[in-house]
This record gives C-alpha cells, sequence and structure tokens, in this order.
C-alpha cells in the first residue's frame, strides 16, 4: 500500500460523515493524544514504569497506526501528497546525514 492509497482509503471512511475532516489544531490535538498512548506503552515495555496488574497491554502496531490514521488526516485536511514529502523527507536525510553514523 503507498502512501497515495492509505490517503484514499482514509479520505473515503472520513467523507461518510458530515463533519468531515476536523480543523487542523483538533488534529494536531488528537495526535498528541495518540502519542501519548505509544508513549505510555513504551515506557510500561522498556522504562522504569510498569503496569499496573489491572491493565491490559496495548499493542504497539495499533498504537503506531493510530498516529498514522491522524497523520494522514492531517495530511489530506492540509491537500498534502504523502508520497511526495515522504520522498522529499528521505531526501533530505539521505543527503544531510550520509556520514553521520558508522557505515555497516
Amino acid at each position: 500500500m503507498t502512501f497515495r492509497d492509505a490517503q484514499d482509503r482514509v479520505d473515503r471512511w472520513i467523507s461518510r460523515f458530515e463533519e468531515g475532516y476536523w480543523p487542523p489544531l483538533a488534529i494536531l490535538a488528537r495526535l498528541m493524544e495518540e502519542v501519548g498512548e505509544l508513549s505510555r506503552e513504551i515506557n510500561h515495555r522498556f522504562g522504569s514504569k510498569p503496569k499496573r496488574d489491572d491493565e491490559p497491554e496495548a499493542e504497539l502496531e495499533l498504537e503506531i497506526a493510530d498516529i498514522l490514521f491522524v497523520l494522514i488526516s492531517l495530511a489530506n485536511q492540509q491537500g498534502i501528497d504523502l508520497d511526495r514529502a515522504f520522498a522529499r523527507a528521505m531526501e533530505k536525510y539521505e543527503e544531510r546525514d550520509a556520514d553521520r553514523w558508522t557505515p555497516k
């Protein structure tokens, strides 16, 4: 699945509802909530804060996917082509950080 495919799928889902896309600041607040949920799970698994016995374990895969959904929603709401944006970001990293770390 390409980012375009994902953007189209999210758009089809959101377009089913009269409210449509939330305003950018509301989407950003939602993104922060989702990142917080991922942070909490990472901290429980790898940090110094263990879960309570009555707390269910979250799935990292789904927490990351929730973040992707919200980011895709923001990109769609702002008219951003994520395939193009990601390609540009990778070019930046590949050029800027080409000699930053020890190669394998």
